[in-house]
């Protein structure tokens, strides 16, 4: 059978322009923090968007965003709990509905069997105690973050565990 390509349009050619150009590649922390930065705009939190990637061997292994568990109501949906009850940030972890972007990535890892120990972690913004243990926990090499959290808490564990703790700044 043949096709028939007698219906499609046609462009004028143009003659290829040869004058190099320099190319411009954003570097792998830049890459990588870009990548998280679209993944945290999948998040449903109402206070703080945040997305993360798990990377080994400049490859992304898994990613997460901060929202409610899978099938439940987001908070965009039916409200902010913290918001009601006045609960400031980086305080009463517990009265969240949504996950952190940390724990939905490890837990994506660990429900896809997806081995990230050693990995490099890029997020949106410093972890907070709690995740700083999870990730302590999961064997994360490194951490690379972008946006500033108040919990002097998870730095110090951080520094404790070995954990290399990067502040990632655009350019």
């Amino acid at each position: 059978m043949r096709d028939d390509f007698s219906n499609l349009k046609k462009t004028q050619e143009r003659p290829v322009d040869s004058t190099p150009r320099p190319i411009t590649r954003p570097g792998w922390d830049e890459y990588f923090m870009s990548i998280a930065n679209v993944v945290a705009s999948r998040s449903t939190c109402i206070r703080r968007q945040v997305g993360s990637v798990v990377v080994r061997d400049k490859r992304i292994l898994c990613s997460g965003y901060n929202g409610a568990p899978a099938g439940l109501k987001h908070c965009l949906e039916i409200g902010c709990l913290r918001e009601q009850k006045g609960v400031p940030s980086g305080q009463r972890h517990e009265l969240c509905r949504g996950l952190h972007a940390e724990q939905n990535a490890i837990i994506q890892a660990a429900v896809h069997g997806t081995a990230i120990k050693g990995s490099i972690y890029y997020v949106t913004h410093q972890p907070c105690i709690l995740c700083a243990k999870i990730l302590i926990n999961a064997g994360i090499k490194k951490v690379i973050f972008q946006g500033e959290y108040p919990d002097p808490m998870a730095l110090a564990l951080f520094a404790e565990a070995g954990v290399d703790l990067v502040h990632y700044v655009p350019k």
